[in-house]
């Protein structure tokens, strides 16, 4: 009877690394590929290009494989106590970072049946993070680009968006990274705020800035970018006119739009009850929504809809009936939005939602009661986090600061310790060179 050998992989984009592995392993009996699902890979990296199913056809055809199954999570051991193979085999760069922990469960499970680990030579000159890195110089079509915010949502405990209003911010956004605890932490997608769009132009944020003129900016970020846009709709506007940014939202690859339940000029929510401000029927909100669900083509484009019950002092049993309303007219995902500082009527409100038979993503944008941890919010039930407007909001007191000082010292020389280098500038975007 043959050996049964394990090999877990993610196997987002197949290279010779890949296939030495599942050859060597072959040679040693019938090999089981763990493949990792979305979210396992979603845990500690980057969401992979290709979702399960696609990379299960791909290994499912590979010459040697004699059966795939779900790896659910980074940890082996579940799926090695349930199928008790006689080998494990891994290539030797596990031995270090995130994975040196999983590599030593994955030793003292096989202790547990007498299994053995068989390590492969690290093949040199090959990186899954430098053929995506290619991928990405590449860029990404409208299709991929647009469904990606449902596959994170789908696979991560919570989504982090930040702020772009240019296509230098944008980049930001796609490109900044930190190692933490051994792992890759990163922005999932960005946020085109109306606020920052109407700042950056010099305009209030009163719908001043209309819809062609934003997309002006939108494709500067999408021509550097291939990471996932939410669209700031404001108020959508009429539903006649709505229809018609949906189409061409999702045509360009834009994944969502989110509107708020408001009527007559616009106002920064954050106002709240300082300035007129009007909520919008229930039934005519509804009717604006379904509108622009008939309009759009793809199934993956999403429209959000923007609860202001709190902001307008309407109270949590109006928006929660709101929610249930908005639900059902076909919002995709719900934003509660809240100018309250100590974060009570967020988390009251996320507490009643999750008590609800039907719901959708939930997305939160903790502007004002930003001392509220990620895992604060993910644990009361939000889907997604949005950080609206500091992108923007950092770089105005950096750059008054510098006209003021040169102002101050009738020279640039004081300011070097607060810019990037000219050098730096240069080699900033690809392509200058």
């Amino acid at each position: 009877m043959a050996k049964k050998v394990y090999v877990g992989m993610s196997a987002d984009l197949i290279h010779p690394g890949h296939l030495n592995i599942i050859k060597e392993a072959s040679k040693l009996g019938d090999v089981v590929i763990g493949l990792l699902t979305d979210k396992a890979i979603a845990s500690y990296k980057r969401l992979p290009s290709l979702n399960f199913d696609q990379r299960r056809i791909i290994i499912e055809n590979i010459k040697g494989v004699s059966e795939v199954v779900p790896q659910q999570e980074l940890d082996y051991v579940p799926n090695l106590r349930m199928l008790k193979p006689d080998y494990v085999v891994h290539g030797d760069d596990w031995k270090k970072g995130v994975q040196q922990q999983t590599r030593q469960r994955v030793i003292d499970a096989l202790k547990e049946w007498g299994g053995k680990l068989h390590e492969v030579p690290y093949t040199r000159g090959i990186s899954s993070t430098l053929l995506n890195q290619s991928l990405k110089e590449i860029g990404t079509t409208p299709e991929v680009r647009m469904e990606r915010l449902r596959r994170l949502i789908e696979s991560k405990p919570i989504v982090k968006v930040l702020e772009a209003h240019n296509g230098l911010t944008g980049l930001i956004v796609e490109n900044i990274s930190v190692e933490q605890d051994g792992r890759k932490k990163e922005f999932d997608a960005m946020w085109l705020s109306s606020l920052t769009d109407s700042t950056a132009k010099g305009k209030p944020d009163i719908e001043a800035v209309d819809v062609t003129s934003r997309l002006h900016g939108l494709n500067d970020i999408l021509e550097v970018t291939t990471k996932p846009i939410i669209y700031d709709g404001d108020t959508g506007g009429i539903p006649e006119h709505f229809v018609f940014t949906v189409k061409t939202l999702e045509r360009l690859g834009v994944s969502a739009i989110i509107i708020e339940d408001k009527t007559g000029l616009k106002k920064n929510s954050l106002f709240g009850t300082e300035v007129p401000q009007t909520q919008a029927g229930v039934e005519d909100f509804c009717h604006k929504i379904t509108a622009g669900k008939k309009a759009q083509v793809t199934k993956n484009f999403m429209i959000i809809a923007r609860i202001e019950s709190l902001i307008l002092g309407k109270g949590l049993d109006d928006a929660v009936t709101r929610a249930i309303a908005y639900i059902e007219a076909g919002a995709d995902g719900i934003m509660i939005h809240s100018k309250e500082k100590n974060g009570e009527e967020i988390l009251a409100f996320c507490e009643r939602y999750r008590a609800l038979d039907k719901r959708v993503p939930l997305v939160a944008v903790p502007s004002s009661y930003n001392h509220l941890y990620e895992k604060q919010l993910m644990e009361a039930g939000v889907n997604v986090v949005i950080y609206a407007n500091h992108l923007l909001r950092s770089a105005y007191p950096a750059m008054v600061n510098v006209a003021k000082t040169i102002l101050t010292h009738g020279r640039s020389l004081e300011t070097d310790d607060r810019c990037i280098s000219i050098k730096e500038i240069l080699n900033l975007i690809p392509g200058t060179r």
